[in-house]
């Protein structure tokens, strides 16, 4: 399911969530039902805080050392940010 959700993003609504279940050959009746009773909100919310406190509204966002980065990117980016915060780090 995580793929789908993030390949498919931000189409999250109900009626696609459950043809994405569909799709994935669960069980559908047990995952709209688990879907409707709102077992896990408490838990969704607290994450959605979070996501907002760090101003995370984009997938994937990573952080190096307190630096946003955000959106898909080569290993040589990384690469650079890391021996430029390693290099600082040394001083």
């Amino acid at each position: 399911m995580h793929d789908i959700l993030i390949a498919r993003s931000p189409k999250l609504d109900r009626k696609s969530l459950i043809s994405y279940a569909e799709e994935l050959g669960l069980d559908v009746q047990k995952f709209t039902r688990s879907l409707d009773n709102g077992k896990h909100t408490k838990e969704i919310d607290r994450d959605i805080a979070l996501a907002q406190s760090l101003d995370l509204y984009n997938t994937p966002t990573f952080y190096i050392n307190g630096l946003q980065v955000v959106g898909e990117r080569p290993f040589e980016y990384f690469s650079k940010i890391i021996d430029k915060e390693l290099d600082q780090g040394n001083k």
